[in-house]
This record gives structure tokens, C-alpha cells and sequence, in this order.
């Protein structure tokens, strides 16, 4: 537990001047992580990072999440998107090329990862760019499912939620991380109205329950991965905690579907 306090406030101390900053710097940084995160999925399945379909799988994610028509003028506005699918196309351009050893199905988790892993952060740095408010409630809605699940789930937890993909999780740290997610935003909705714009206040104590549900499913998404290539963690870039998958799987849930709902 001291060895994840401290790494942990190392890490958020790392993140935050980032957040803060905005613009080039944190996008660039965010880039950086989603690279990370798809180099963490490649592992698992024992790909080799630095191949043809790791690179690309990697570039893929960054040019995903970095808004480059933001940066280069003359790119249409869905550039980044465009030239992920190029990345796509030249991964799939391996079936072609060395077909007697490279099928579509070796093609496919590569991309997969990094329209998994991209997707999600290309919408935390959308968030960022709307206003630092949205992305704080995102944070405080993660953070306390996380905690009110983990504390109310070893309080009062009986009943197991899906312990074929996380044994320690249960119904009622489900429902405390529901709850506390709710609570923490109530209060942080006093103080900032205007972060669940367009909503009104009622709707959007349903969204964050909503939310809360997609973190929680994020993290167990992520754990079903781990478990199926019989990994602890997806990385070991944070000691105490394990990789970057493993600190942002619920965010990389929360944001797209928060920017479904319009709130940037």
C-alpha cells in the first residue's frame, strides 16, 4: 500500500502539470500514453513491439488521439481519423506482402488495440480541448467508483459481480462505486453549473450513474484481457500499480460516452 501511495501521487504529480497546460504539450503527452498502452496490449499477446504491425499498430494510436488538423491546416477536420485508417490499411497490407505467414487474423489484434486503446484517449484530449471542468468530473466520477467500490465492497460485499473475470469484485461495491460516483459529482456539480451543460442537474446525476456503470465495465473489460493472457498487470511503467492500461482502462470507457451524451 505505501509503495502504490507513493507511485501514485508520483504519477499524478507527472500527469497533472499536463492536464493543466493544455494545447500541444498535453495532447503530445496523452499521444505518448496511448502509444504506451498499445505497446502494453502487444506484450500480452507476445508480439514484438518494434515490428512492422507494432509500429504502425502505435503510430496508429497516436495520429488517433492527436488532433491533427489542428496543427496542419491544410488536413481535412477528421484528419486524425483518416490518417489512423491509413495505418490500418498498411497493417493490413502485411496479409498481402507475406501472406504465407501473416493472415488477417494476426492483422486484426494489432489494429484492435489501437482503435481500443486510441479511441479513448483521442477523447480524453476532445474533453481537455472543451475545458479542464470535464475532464475533472470524468476524473472525480473514476476515482470514486474506484474507492466507494473497493471500500463499500469490503465492508459489506457478499455477493460475487463476475468472478470468472475479477473474483474480488462484488454487487455491492458495484453499487457503493454507483453511489459514491453519484455523491462526489452532486457536490462538484454545486460548485461548477455549467460542466453538465446541456443537461439539466437531475439528468445528469442519471448520466454520472451511467458513467460510473461504463468505468467499472472498462475496468473489467481490461481485467477479462489480463486474464485471458494470464498477465497480473498490463505493464509495469508504475510500480504498485502496474501500466498505463491499468490506471486508464475505466477512463478510456468514460470519455467516449460522455461525448456521446454531448458534454463536449
Amino acid at each position: 500500500m505505501k509503495q502504490r501511495v507513493i507511485w501514485g501521487a508520483i504519477a499524478l504529480a507527472v500527469f497533472l502539470p499536463f492536464l493543466f497546460a493544455g494545447g500541444l504539450p498535453f495532447q503530445f503527452f496523452v499521444g505518448v500514453l496511448a502509444m504506451i498502452g498499445i505497446s502494453e496490449m502487444l506484450r500480452m499477446k507476445h508480439l514484438e513491439i518494434f515490428s512492422f504491425e507494432g509500429i504502425l499498430a502505435m503510430l496508429g494510436g497516436f495520429v488517433l488521439t492527436v488532433p491533427l488538423d489542428n496543427y496542419l491546416t491544410f488536413l481535412p477536420v477528421d484528419a486524425s481519423f483518416a490518417a489512423y485508417g491509413l495505418m490500418v490499411f498498411l497493417i493490413l497490407a502485411g496479409t498481402v506482402l507475406n501472406s504465407d505467414v501473416y493472415s488477417f487474423e494476426d492483422a486484426a489484434f494489432p489494429i484492435a488495440s489501437s482503435l481500443y486503446v486510441g479511441i479513448g484517449f483521442q477523447n480524453l484530449v476532445n474533453a481537455r480541448m472543451s475545458g479542464m471542468d470535464k475532464v475533472l468530473l470524468a476524473l472525480f466520477i473514476v476515482w470514486a467508483t474506484d474507492i466507494g467500490a473497493y471500500m463499500i465492497g469490503r465492508q459489506f460485499g457478499k455477493n460475487k459481480l463476475l468472478p470468472k473475470v475479477s473474483p474480488n469484485k462484488t454487487i455491492e461495491g458495484s453499487l457503493g462505486g454507483i453511489l459514491s460516483a453519484v455523491v462526489i459529482s452532486f457536490f462538484f456539480m454545486l460548485i461548477d453549473r455549467s460542466v453538465y451543460a446541456p443537461h439539466n442537474f437531475l439528468v445528469m446525476l442519471i448520466l454520472v450513474a451511467l458513467f460510473s456503470i461504463f468505468a467499472q465495465f472498462g475496468d473489467l473489460v481490461e481485467s477479462a484481457i489480463k486474464r485471458h493472457f494470464g498477465v497480473k498487470d498490463s505493464g509495469k511503467l508504475i510500480p504498485g500499480h502496474g501500466g498505463i492500461l491499468d490506471r486508464f482502462d475505466s477512463m478510456i470507457f468514460v470519455f467516449p460516452i460522455m461525448h456521446l451524451f454531448g458534454l463536449f
